[in-house]
């Protein structure tokens, strides 16, 4: 444990950071597990309406550094050309 002020101070941030970090990366993982699903159970305009929000979504992460910048994009990437095939 740490024992001077500012140490104590340092692990207060890091346990709020990870928690707020944790929410985040689960809202990431939630909603690209939601475009994968609705791909695959129906083929409409719910999977656009998701894939913008997913888009949105992962972006907010990248910004905030909870995931990498090119983990943000290869993310995207996979998930539109998953779309793109039902929409062709």
């Amino acid at each position: 444990m740490a024992n001077h002020k500012s140490a104590l101070k340092r692990a207060r941030q890091n346990e709020i950071n990870r928690l707020r970090n944790k929410t985040t990366g689960t809202k990431v993982k939630n909603i690209v597990k939601q475009v994968r699903l609705a791909v695959s159970e129906n083929p409409d305009e719910s999977v656009t309406t998701d894939l913008n929000k997913a888009k949105s979504i992962i972006d907010v992460a990248v910004k905030k550094g909870v995931i990498h910048k090119k983990t943000g994009s290869r993310k995207i990437s996979r998930l539109e050309k998953l779309a793109g095939k039902i929409n062709s």
